[in-house]
């Protein structure tokens, strides 16, 4: 669900298969932060939702909520890049203005964005192996 709601992001804003064909240029993701807070069960009607959280001239951070059955069931953070044959490169113009306009810099993130992984254990300390 989270990929097809990246795919439609780039459709949106100017990068779908066209772009990617014509340019050979495409987002890439180098890091995910995904939340499972609830089951799924079969036939609910799922949406998601997509949010901007902010963009640099190679750099894309967006954020997507998935509800099921209007409750809130899983969250994903992306890291992505802007990606040609050549490396990372800036986003065009074009692209650049339509990502700008699903941002809302007047919006708090999301309580979640940013954070990493929970530590093991108190404190951050790593919850020793039981003997073996």
């Amino acid at each position: 669900m989270f990929g097809n709601a990246t795919t439609a992001l780039m459709e949106r804003t100017g990068m779908g298969a066209a772009y990617r064909d014509a340019t050979g240029s495409s987002l890439y993701t180098v890091e995910a932060h995904v939340r499972y807070l609830r089951e799924v069960a079969l036939g609910a009607e799922l949406q998601v939702r997509t949010r901007v959280l902010a963009r640099d001239a190679k750099r894309l951070r967006l954020w997507h909520e998935l509800d099921a059955d209007g409750r809130l069931a899983a969250t994903e953070e992306l890291m992505c890049l802007h990606v040609g044959a050549d490396g990372t490169l800036p986003f065009p113009d074009g692209v650049a203005a339509a990502l700008d306009a699903l941002a809302d810099p007047d919006v708090d993130a999301p309580e979640h964005a940013g954070r990493s992984i929970s530590p093991l254990g108190a404190n951050g300390t790593v919850v020793p192996r039981p003997p073996t």
